[in-house]
């Protein structure tokens, strides 16, 4: 079915609140500026290869019209008993674009570092749990879903494959709003940061962890309810488009 003139009007309006308010940073800046224009030195590194290559957009997908954004976040999570610094970043990469007017999204990879539960032998680490859209609106910076996986500190035993908080059928279902507002620390590259939280999401008790499960949740205050956690993010993002010469190049 041909979409009306108001559904791609609304279509197009979406798009330009895309995730990270990365499109209008972009239209503000204008053209890309030329090598050697401003740069931070400070950057951390950032990983392109785990982007979604380009046989993996979808179908009818313009390579030129698509980017690849790589997040970097650090913070805090409070979720039941635990309270502790995320030192280490999240790193989450995806892609995003259009097709026939349509804003379209193609997760890519996410890895964490454990984060220890202080007084307890305990580690929890952010895996993706099955759901994202880092598409901003005026009510939400993006939704991710996160199920955390549960180990123990070395010497002891280890704890049963695939014991975690959260699963990909009842993950920890994050929805992300503005703390700090987006701004662009580099335009070569391009990279912006902002702040976001979920201080409403409900976290599940543990599953797959066998008969550990209840002193699992007792340790970590599981189940706990919507309004007793937070998760706090300070988050960089570089984005790189799917062009000749950059990203392009960049994953053959």
């Amino acid at each position: 079915m041909t979409p009306n003139r108001a559904t791609l009007n609304r279509a197009v309006r979406r798009f330009t609140r895309a995730a990270a308010g990365a499109l209008l940073a972009g239209l503000a800046l204008g053209a890309a500026p030329a090598h050697g224009a401003e740069r931070t030195a400070d950057l951390p590194e950032f990983d392109f290869s785990a982007c979604p290559t380009v046989d993996e957009l979808p179908a009818g997908a313009d390579p030129g019209t698509w980017r690849c954004e790589v997040m970097h976040a650090t913070g805090h999570l409070r979720m039941g008993a635990v309270d502790e610094p995320l030192t280490e970043p999240m790193k989450i990469s995806f892609a995003e674009g259009r097709v026939k007017g349509e804003f379209r999204q193609v997760f890519g990879k996410m890895t964490a570092a454990p984060i220890r539960v202080g007084g307890t032998p305990l580690t929890v680490t952010p895996r993706y749990g099955g759901h994202s859209d880092f598409l901003s609106d005026d009510t939400r910076r993006g939704e991710l879903d996160i199920k955390f996986a549960i180990g123990s500190a070395r010497g002891l035993p280890a704890l049963p494959s695939g014991c975690s908080v959260g699963s990909d059928r009842d993950a920890v279902h994050l929805v992300l709003k503005d703390t700090d507002p987006t701004r662009v620390i580099s335009k070569d590259p391009l990279v912006l940061a902002f702040g976001a939280q979920d201080a409403e999401f409900a976290a599940p008790g543990t599953g797959g962890c066998g008969p550990l499960s209840r002193a699992l949740d007792r340790a970590l205050g599981l189940p706990s309810a919507a309004g007793a956690n937070a998760f706090d993010m300070d988050v960089t993002v570089a984005i790189r488009p799917y062009t000749e010469g950059r990203i392009g190049s960049y994953l053959s």
